[in-house]
């Protein structure tokens, strides 16, 4: 930090630009708009960064780059956290890595951002918000459209998206600096219709009760079928990489 003991947002960006190459002043004004930063303001309106409200943003981005964690999540989480200037860090998102629990004997299992009311957000953004946030640019949002992976929903002449919205964009992401494009990613789309209509014939008949309890137990079931459908793709795909990549 410098002798004043604060830092100017643009002085933020250029001490967390080395470890997230992506960040950029619009986005951390973005995740001030959503409430999971409140810095102090001079009585001209300029941004204070102190210490901690530096540490608070190096978590942020962390859990939005190496645990795709939706924006609701993280929110969720700093409140926990109460007076600390960040939460304990959050485990892995193993949905997206599957392999890497292999090395160390753990099972997948379902995690917040995996769990059904994780859907249930509080963030709405634009196009242009959902891009910047997830470090995208619009052409590859459109093809991610394009190819059925992305959704947002119409509010007057505008559409918004949600947190699963950029969880998939987030995830997108990862898979792009790999080389794999909106396009090779259709076959999780495929895969995520099937198994929805295959829960949804389960839990039908449960839901035709049309009572508080009937739902519950529908959802419960639902999350616990995710899980050990979760827990079989990652076996599955243990077991047939196995050859190729050794035990």
């Amino acid at each position: 930090m410098t002798h004043r003991a604060h830092l100017s947002i643009g002085e933020v960006l250029t001490l967390l630009q080395q470890e997230f190459p992506d960040v950029t002043i619009s986005k951390i004004r973005f995740l001030e708009s959503q409430g999971l930063l409140d810095p102090e303001r001079t009585p001209s309106g300029y941004r204070k960064f102190y210490e901690p409200d530096v540490e608070r943003l190096r978590w942020i981005l962390r859990q939005q780059r190496e645990n795709f964690l939706p924006l609701k999540v993280i929110k969720g989480r700093l409140e926990e956290a109460g007076d600390q200037p960040v939460p304990p860090e959050a485990p892995r998102l193993q949905a997206v890595a599957p392999l890497v629990a292999e090395s160390s004997g753990a099972s997948p299992v379902a995690t917040d951002s995996t769990a059904l009311d994780a859907g249930m957000t509080s963030v709405s953004m634009t196009a242009d918000e959902l891009a910047l946030a997830a470090g995208l640019t619009r052409e590859v949002l459109v093809d991610l459209e394009k190819y059925g992976l992305l959704t947002g929903r119409s509010v007057g002449a505008s559409v918004l998206y949600d947190d699963d919205a950029l969880l998939v964009a987030q995830v997108a992401a990862a898979f792009l600096r790999h080389g794999i494009e909106p396009r090779h990613l259709r076959m999780y789309k495929v895969g995520a219709d099937r198994e929805a209509g295959f829960l949804e014939q389960i839990v039908t008949p449960v839901l035709k009760q049309r009572n508080p309890a009937a739902r519950r137990q529908a959802v419960e079931t639902v999350e616990e079928l995710t899980g050990l459908g979760q827990s079989l793709r990652a076996a599955l795909l243990r077991e047939s990489l196995r050859n190729l990549l050794g035990p």
